[in-house]
């Protein structure tokens, strides 16, 4: 990264930005009540409201969302006539999983062997602090160029959908001619990516009930329908033997045109233990960003040490199934409901209720905005831009791509393979959230030049 007076800000700025981060880093903003207070979400709600306020926006709110979440929102008007760019990240962040496994506090941000460690470091608090210190640089360098619009979401990680129905109902609260996301990630350090299509995803739960109630395995076993039996015979009917998704009515013949992802290189990222095969067919960037996949995220069931000699009457599961462009979630999930009953054995009574949904997205590479960010990321890395595909989801990318259709939807971010998201252990490199802060703070400056030759949309 070369030496240059909006660098020098930046890299100034990144202390303030590692205290911050712990700041918010702190807070268990799980959006899950069953498993951390509530009051957790709304600290990091209200940090990220004093944050804006302290920045000078004119506008902040607390958006009470209908998922009982709260979304935070702010507007800082930039010079007449000038676009408005959108600037998105979620404060809500997944659940630490086993505790034991973290090599230090999930809660507390700590650096080790070059990277800050925490829950929620590169997804996606580390996204909120990349766009404050990019509009602080741009503050010392003269003022952002652009109308800013922030939003930070509260529920992006469970799926429930509030910030979607709120901005369906109150359409012109996130209207921009650009839109942010900055929830994605680097293909690998280093390496600057935009990510140009993102997976969408169905959550349902499955259960399975066979009898009234337990029954004594020596004296009914063999007979008797066991539900957990009848659960796993269906999981197990969501892949074939290579381990590809084959969930009736979902295509999964995709194939990914652009950039390749190694065997190798995922087989390091996703750290495979040594002798373990892959799973599907077709190269990785097939099998991660254009075909669906299906995860079984957890099942109801006795856990070892304690069971009992029964047939289990009931069990139950929660299944994901992430979808590419070109088939709609309502699609998937009628495919993966109709699958799982089917799948049935023995005439087990079988119930799917959906848990969550988002559709995928498609972006549109050649627009001016990218054009835009190429530039800011050639000199905030001095590497050419890349462009990937994501197997996760965001699911308002497709609402504000709806709502606003002549937007340019761009997503960038810290979750590269290294920071480990959603695993034990996650964290976000230093160097990443000091260099695409640059590129953001580039991009306002050269997106509202190029508007300004040619007219805001």
């Amino acid at each position: 990264m070369s030496s240059t007076p909006l660098a020098d800000i930046v890299a100034a700025l990144l202390p303030r930005a590692r205290t911050e981060l712990a700041e918010l880093v702190s807070y268990a903003s799980v959006a899950d009540e069953r498993q951390f207070p509530k009051s957790e979400c709304e600290k990091a709600a209200v940090w990220v409201a004093d944050a804006l306020r302290a920045e000078g926006f004119q506008e902040v709110a607390l958006l009470d969302t209908p998922d009982g979440t709260q979304s935070v929102y702010g507007w800082l008007p930039g010079p007449e006539g000038a676009p408005t760019v959108l600037l998105y990240a979620h404060y809500d962040v997944q659940p630490p999983l086993d505790e034991s496994a973290w090599l230090s506090p999930p809660f507390e941000l700590t650096e080790r062997d070059g990277r800050w460690y925490g829950r929620g470091a590169a997804d996606c608090k580390g996204g909120v602090l990349m766009h404050l210190t990019a509009l602080r640089a741009l503050r010392e360098h003269g003022g952002a160029p652009v109308n800013i619009k922030v939003i930070v979401e509260g529920s992006e990680e469970q799926g429930t959908g509030g910030l979607e129905r709120y901005a369906e109902e109150h359409p012109e609260l996130l209207a921009a001619d650009a839109i942010v996301i900055g929830d994605a990630g680097n293909f690998r350090v280093g390496l600057p990516t935009v990510t140009s299509t993102l997976r969408g995803m169905v959550l349902a739960e499955v259960r399975v009930s066979t009898l009234e109630g337990n029954l004594h395995s020596g004296q009914f076993g063999g007979a008797a329908p066991d539900a957990l039996g009848a659960l796993i015979q269906i999981l197990a009917s969501l892949r074939d033997a290579d381990g590809s998704t084959t969930i009736d009515g979902l295509d999964a013949s995709g194939e990914w045109p652009g950039l390749r992802y190694p065997e190798e290189d995922f087989r390091r990222d996703a750290k495979v233990l040594d002798g373990v095969e892959l799973v599907g067919k077709g190269s990785v960037a097939d099998r991660i960003w254009a075909r669906p996949s299906v995860t079984v995220l957890g099942i109801d069931a006795p856990p070892v040490v304690g069971a009992t000699p029964s047939v289990q009457a009931t069990a139950g599961a929660l299944v994901s199934v992430r979808v590419p462009p070109g088939t709609a979630a309502e699609q998937a999930a009628e495919a993966l409901t109709a699958h799982l009953r089917a799948a049935a054995p023995w005439g087990a009574k079988v119930e799917v209720t959906q848990r969550g949904s988002g559709q995928p997205f498609r972006a549109d590479t050649g627009s001016p905005a990218y054009t835009a960010m190429a530039d800011a990321m050639r000199e905030a890395y001095g590497e050419e831009l890349a462009v990937a595909g994501q197997g996760g989801s965001i699911p308002l990318c497709n609402t504000l791509a709806t709502l606003y259709p002549r937007a340019e939807i761009l997503l960038i971010g810290l979750s590269e393979p290294e920071a480990q998201i959603h695993a034990v252990n996650e964290s976000v490199s230093p160097r990443e959230l000091e260099r695409l802060s640059l590129a953001e703070a580039l991009f306002l400056g050269h997106y509202a030049a190029s508007k300004s030759a040619g007219g805001a949309a």
